[in-house]
């Protein structure tokens, strides 16, 4: 789907979707466990890439962690910015993201690529290891599911990814996963989350 599609339908429900999901006491406990352990481990910058209405930036930000947040939908950076003054908050997309080569200590992508078409993902993963320096870690969430194939999400279509595929395209990447979380709850699809080193 077009860039302009998602960004558009994302803009026009942003409110509803801050309401639903945009603070993190609304979110599962072992997510903000699981974000504040990996934020709290990195040495360097984090950026927080298709970070929304930038709760979690705000949740690491305020445990210590030096985040910014990127997004490509202005609505939810409008309310990112008066929400959170004290981060820092960018428009931009996920295949060129606003960041030096080699900068960041770590790279928080939370359902960032869900939309994203599973050819165009390794562009993205291409972008991620230049913006990070050697060692550095990537925290990647995703719906899961047993292949990868797209799906009729509340706002646009996206897509589930099993663990193994995922592996396999962050391997070609050039990252090293070193830790796997699922989680299924009922009436709630499956979710996903990896944490990846980028080999040196």
């Amino acid at each position: 789907m077009p860039l302009a599609d998602v960004r558009n339908a994302y803009g026009a429900r942003a409110d509803e979707y801050i309401d639903l999901v945009g603070t993190v006491e609304k979110l599962a406990e072992q997510d903000r466990d699981l974000i504040l352990r990996w934020g709290k481990g990195i040495d360097g910058p984090v950026l927080d890439a298709g970070c929304g209405p930038g709760h979690w930036a705000h949740y690491l930000h305020e445990h210590g962690v030096h985040i910014e947040g990127v997004d490509m939908v202005p609505e939810f950076l409008a309310r990112a910015r008066e929400r959170f003054p004290a981060v820092r908050f960018h428009e931009a997309t996920l295949d060129s993201l606003p960041v030096e080569s080699d900068a960041l200590g770590g790279l928080l992508s939370w359902y960032s690529i869900i939309h994203t078409a599973p050819e165009e993902v390794p562009a993205i993963l291409r972008e991620f290891v230049r913006c990070l320096r050697p060692g550095g870690s990537l925290l990647l969430g995703f719906f899961e599911g047993e292949r990868v194939e797209p799906f009729d999400h509340a706002v646009v279509p996206a897509y589930y990814w099993s663990v193994p595929a995922m592996k396999e395209v962050l391997a070609s990447a050039g990252f090293e996963v070193t830790e796997v979380q699922t989680r299924t709850a009922t009436g709630k699809r499956t979710h996903a989350a990896v944490v990846a080193v980028l080999r040196g």
